[in-house]
């Protein structure tokens, strides 16, 4: 059996993650799409809330698992039996990331795979960082995000109200 860690932030999950995540559920006999709890950077959603977006996401995929994890991804993947890292490429400017990366994932756990799947044309656009934006300032994501998802950025930024820095500033490698 081969069990893939699709690892992320998810903050939010978007199409282009889903696509990911189902194209890798089809190569791999199980799928761990793993939402990281304590990224170095500002997140709208707890670990709690990303999870059960990411879960409600997949819940008719039988052979994607979601959980939360923190601390270094390749000791993850041990506690979890997975033998595989899947990451996403949209753009050029992700390949440079993802392989610096990849190489620090080997050198860390040398018996762990990274397999990086290239998103769909129609995603290439897509970041959570895009859509956190586009989402603050009123605009229709439906077309980026499932609806439960969408739901849920409208619900946030109601609460967080007009006036405050509600977009934080990140890195569009998420």
């Amino acid at each position: 059996m081969v069990r893939a860690f699709f690892p992320g932030t998810f903050d939010p999950i978007h199409y282009g993650h889903i696509n990911i995540a189902r194209r890798a559920s089809r190569i791999f006999d199980e799928l761990i799409v793993a939402v990281y709890d304590r990224p170095l950077k500002s997140l709208l959603f707890s670990p709690e809330e990303r999870i059960a977006l990411v879960r409600a996401a997949f819940k008719e995929e039988e052979n994607i698992r979601v959980i939360g994890y923190r601390g270094l991804t390749v000791d993850a993947c041990r506690m979890n039996g997975a033998q595989v890292i899947v990451r996403g490429l949209r753009v050029f400017s992700d390949f440079e990331y993802e392989f610096r990366m990849a190489l620090a994932n080997q050198r860390l756990g040398p018996d762990i795979e990274v397999v990086a799947f290239i998103t769909d044309e129609q995603n290439t656009f897509l970041s959570s960082s895009t859509v956190r934006e586009i989402a603050s300032l009123g605009g229709d994501v439906s077309s980026m995000v499932p609806p439960h998802v969408a739901l849920a950025l409208h619900r946030r930024f109601f609460e967080l109200g007009e006036g405050q820095q509600i977009v934080p500033q990140t890195s569009l490698r998420d």
